[in-house]
Formats: structure tokens, C-alpha cells, sequence
């Protein structure tokens, strides 16, 4: 099975990571179409002729919530932080990431648009206040599964809940870590991560969570700030200042190659490209694709 090999996002967009590109192997679910019309692994959209692979299982008209009832220690994995401090940092995130999203709104359009199907369940590591809800407005019936280690992002994720018109029924905050997922295994459409994995304690912990709440077929769609590449100016500032962020920036890590994670990480197959922000200087360069399972 071979995946396309045109580029996913716009052919402006930089490509240090030669073997990052597109990346496949052998899948033994390969006669299921998945749900993304531009996903990677090969397989065609999703249309129609097949109720029961429809994302949210039913019994007697209600959801089956795929959230398990016993949820892991937060602490395992992110010391606890004192309330000041949280509520510190959702405050950040709410007005001072303003400028980041209106950059990078276009990139997320192009991922988020391969969303396809009816009453999806979709997990969001890292929720933070919610910029990303407001793409899920036009899929009909989804089930957004809001996962975040700091309880305060959750007033400021419900609130752009509502205003992405997604109904209370619809939306579920977790007080959880990316690497101890209280979800069941198989039971996600897609798990979305944008400026996550940067934080976690154990990314590729991280990385086997996402491989395991994912249906056969689902996708994991991805934007993260990555390390600058070599020798350059940049990357040694992040090596300097590196330290210091992730104390000020509740664990953010400026000099990880998540792409490179990625690719390695076991998908069937992953497509990512290269991107450049001119509003966040210290971590403009960012990685962003779709994995398949």
C-alpha cells in the first residue's frame, strides 16, 4: 500500500526532515477507508454504506462513553503545581496566544478540514483554553473528549465549547496526562495535539497512548514545535534558554525533534511537512501532519 507523495500542506513549507516526509508499512486493516481525504495511508474516504463503523457506538439511542471509569495519577507523570500557578498559566495561553493563532489558523484549516464523518469521537491532548474547538463546528454529532493535566484550562475550554456550538453533551474535560490515558483502548476516531508533546514528561509514552485509544484506521493529527535544525543561531538560544522555559512555561522543552518521534513511533503511516512562524520567534519551527494507525 503507497501513499501519496504530494505534500500535504502548502509547497512553501520548509522540509528538513528528508525521511519525514511520508512514511508507510504494511497494514492489516487495510480494508477499512478511513475517515480523511487526505490521509497518508492509502485508504479512501469514508462515504456512506457502513453504519457500523460510525465512530460512536450506541445502545438504546445514548453515546457509549468511551472513558474509562478509573482515571490514572496526574502526579505520576507532572509534579502538582500550586493553584496560583496554574491559573497563571491558562491566563497565558488565553491572551497572550492570540497572535500565534492567527498565524497559524490557515495550517490548522488545512488539518483539521480532513475531519470527515458523523458523530466522531475526538480527543484532544492538551486542550489548554480550547482554540482548536471552533474547528470541530462543522462536523455533525461530534463527541470531543478535552484532555488536560491542569484543571483550570477547563472553565476557559468549556466556555469555547459553548462558542464553538458544540451542546455540554458533546464535550468532556479530563483531568488527565497524554501519558496515562483514561480511555479505552480502540475507541477514538482521531486524537488531535497541537503545542503538547513538547510538555510531557515521556513522548513516546505518549506517543503508544495515542497508537492505543485509536480506532483501526483513526488518525492522529499534529502540530508541535520542534527544535531548530544544526549549527544555526536559533538552536542555540533554545539550548540556552531551554532550561529556564520549561520552569517558566510549565515543562515546555525547546530542543526536542518531535518529528522525528513521530515517524518512528510504529504508525502505518505518517505525513508531516515543515512549517516557520514569524509570531513566536524562540519556537517558530514546528512539524505538522497526519498520522494513520
Amino acid at each position: 500500500m503507497q501513499a501519496s507523495t504530494a505534500p500535504l500542506l502548502k509547497p512553501n513549507l520548509h522540509f528538513p526532515f528528508k525521511n519525514l516526509a511520508t512514511k508507510t508499512k504494511g497494514h492489516p486493516f487495510h480494508s477499512l477507508r478511513c475517515r480523511f481525504s487526505g490521509c497518508p495511508c492509502g485508504r479512501r474516504h469514508f462515504i456512506g454504506g457502513g453504519a457500523a463503523l460510525l465512530p460512536t457506538l450506541r445502545a438504546k439511542g445514548k453515546a457509549v462513553d468511551p472513558v474509562s471509569v478509573a482515571e490514572d495519577s496526574v502526579e505520576r507523570f507532572r509534579p502538582p503545581r500550586p493553584d496560583w500557578y496554574e491559573e497563571l498559566c491558562a491566563l497565558a495561553l488565553k491572551n497572550w496566544m492570540k497572535s500565534y493563532e492567527a498565524e497559524i489558523a490557515g495550517l490548522k484549516d488545512k488539518l483539521f478540514t480532513q475531519l470527515k464523518g458523523e458523530n466522531m469521537n475526538v480527543l484532544e491532548l492538551g486542550i489548554g483554553t480550547g482554540p482548536n474547538l471552533r474547528y470541530y463546528a462543522g462536523l455533525s454529532g461530534v463527541n470531543v473528549f478535552a484532555v488536560d493535566p491542569n484543571k483550570k484550562m477547563e472553565k476557559y475550554a468549556t466556555v469555547a465549547a459553548t462558542e464553538a456550538g458544540l451542546p455540554p453533551s458533546n464535550f468532556k474535560f479530563i483531568h488527565a496526562v497524554a501519558e496515562a490515558l483514561p480511555v479505552r483502548e480502540d475507541s477514538m476516531d482521531a486524537v488531535i495535539g497541537t503545542l503538547v508533546l513538547c510538555s510531557v514528561k515521556d513522548v513516546d509514552l505518549a506517543l503508544k497512548e495515542v497508537k492505543r485509544v485509536l480506532k483501526p484506521g483513526g488518525q492522529y493529527i499534529f502540530i508541535e514545535h520542534v527544535a531548530a535544525q544544526g549549527e544555526t543561531f536559533l538552536r542555540l538560544v533554545q539550548n540556552v534558554v531551554d532550561p529556564v522555559q520549561q520552569v517558566v512555561a510549565d515543562g515546555c522543552h525547546l530542543t526536542r525533534e518531535t518529528g522525528n518521534d513521530i515517524n518512528k513511533a510504529g504508525f502505518s503511516a505518517v505525513k508531516a511537512d515543515m512549517a516557520h512562524l514569524s509570531s513566536v520567534s524562540l519556537i517558530s519551527p514546528h512539524v505538522c501532519g497526519i498520522a494513520c494507525k
